[in-house]
């Protein structure tokens, strides 16, 4: 089996040599890029299915990186970032990041979720063993093999991990599903995490159904518990 590749996107020669360097004894191929423009010249040549971007680059806006790469490739994306406003980390998510890690950053939790990442299953269908199929709520489709979602007909383009939180909100559409519970599924850890985090994701997932917490067709809050799906 092929090691993982890792693309890491940093300015600063201190973390950029840190974080090859624990991607390394993770076990990854690691290719790095002191700007944003190196980095997103590099994603074709790499492959990469892991990239760690961070926000501060001298040439581009990270985030505007961070659109950019979510265009080219369905690597996972890790934001790094000093920057502690809470709408920093709501931006980097909406662009299509995975998950962020605020500087100075651990070194055991930015192992441990990366390894979290890659544990994770692809869908909720095919971490029980059953062959994937296409569900379907009204006009709502989502294809667990191809893992594409359309809405009446037209593609959704959802991250990895909105695809994986709609699809475990699809496989059992009349349960409600605790944060706490959807962070252990999607991210297959037992970290509890931030349950803000997955707010933000589905925040962003109603947002490309075009739907709102008010309304609530298809993604319902129930509050104190968690989200269930419903039409």
């Amino acid at each position: 089996m092929e090691p993982h590749r890792a693309l890491v996107i940093e300015d600063a020669a201190d973390v950029r040599l840190l974080l090859c360097e624990v991607l390394q004894k993770s076990g990854f191929e690691v290719w790095e890029a002191a700007t944003g423009q190196r980095g997103l010249d590099r994603v074709d040549e790499v492959e990469p299915d892991l990239i760690t971007l961070d926000l501060t680059l001298p040439d581009l806006d990270g985030i505007e990186v961070c659109r950019r790469l979510r265009t080219m490739t369905t690597a996972y994306i890790v934001v790094l970032t000093a920057r502690l406003e809470e709408a920093d980390r709501l931006v980097g998510l909406e662009v299509g990041a995975d998950d962020y890690v605020t500087k100075p950053f651990s070194v055991l939790e930015f192992r441990a979720r990366v390894a979290a990442m890659f544990r994770r299953p692809r869908t909720a269908a095919t971490s029980e063993g059953r062959k994937p199929k296409t569900l379907r709520f009204g006009e709502l489709a989502i294809d667990e093999e191809s893992r594409e979602v359309r809405l009446s007909g037209r593609l959704v383009d959802l991250t990895k991990i909105e695809f994986e939180l709609l699809a475990i909100l699809a496989s059992n559409p009349r349960r409600v599903w605790e944060r706490e519970t959807l962070t252990r599924l999607v991210w297959r850890t037992e970290w509890p995490g931030n349950d803000h985090v997955i707010d933000v994701h589905i925040a962003n997932l109603r947002r490309k159904l075009g739907d709102d917490a008010r309304s609530g067709r298809w993604i319902r809050t129930v509050h104190g518990v968690g989200y269930r799906l419903g039409e």
